[in-house]
């Protein structure tokens, strides 16, 4: 019970790494309000949750993560409820396979939006509810290629490489209001995302992998729940690899 009686919110949440981050944190204590991308993903995967745990206290919202107005109300409006918000987990993101020749600036644009602005205007609501109550932790989710990039599609390793300089500078800038901001790479992980990649791209990746195999979203939301609690009190500004590799 590491987050016994933390709030949090975890964007993304309504399936993969997302999900399998709100199942962790609820069986650990905390109250999670999940965002979806629409309320119907949202609730869906809210009744989900309490059909597995009916005493399960969590609950489902869809904010525009790209809208700072939006997402200062929605962050806002769950302080009121709770009384606090203890941890913002910036999880929604989407990827890209695409070659450079083929790339569609538009296309580009969409994934710095939801990956980088998204985390950007997240961030600036949570901290400001967060200096005002004395502290917060904040977790974005990044990826191994924002540590060694991929042969295509170079809007998600870029959005990635700027979700790892957001992490570690907000970490300088918030530490003294007591709010630790940490992140998260994870390795091929067995998500809807992965499940869709051909086997001739995932084979060679699997193959360099130490432990053998691809990783559960389960493990990796392990690591999220460490970062989120008091075992990592001094902990901030990481990017925590969580791919069977250690590479960096």
């Amino acid at each position: 019970m590491l987050l016994r009686g933390k709030v949090a919110v975890v964007t993304g949440g309504t399936r993969g790494i997302g999900l399998a981050i709100v199942k962790k944190y609820l069986a650990h204590g905390a109250t999670v309000v999940l965002c979806g991308s629409r309320l119907e993903t949202a609730e869906k995967a809210v009744a989900q949750i309490k059909a597995e745990n009916p005493d399960a206290k969590v609950e489902g919202i869809a904010p525009d993560l790209q809208n700072a107005e939006e997402m200062e109300k929605a962050l806002g409006a769950v302080r009121d409820k709770y009384g606090r918000l203890d941890i913002l987990v910036n999880n929604a993101g989407i990827s890209a396979r695409e070659s450079l020749y083929d790339y569609k600036p538009e296309d580009f644009e969409k994934i710095i939006s939801l990956n980088v602005t998204s985390v950007f205007v997240g961030s600036q609501a949570a901290a400001r509810i967060m200096k005002e109550q004395g502290g917060g932790v904040i977790l974005n989710t990044s990826s191994m290629v924002s540590i060694y990039g991929q042969p295509s599609g170079c809007g998600y390793p870029t959005s990635k490489f700027a979700v790892n300089g957001m992490t570690k500078s907000l970490a300088r800038e918030l530490g003294k209001d007591n709010i630790r901001v940490n992140a998260v790479a994870p390795g091929v992980t067995n998500t809807d995302m992965v499940k869709v990649l051909p086997p001739e791209l995932i084979k060679p990746i699997v193959s360099q992998i130490p432990l053998g195999r691809v990783g559960e979203p389960e493990e990796v939301a392990d690591a999220f729940v460490f970062l989120a609690s008091d075992m990592a009190s001094y902990i901030t500004g990481e990017i925590l690899s969580v791919d069977g590799c250690g590479r960096s």
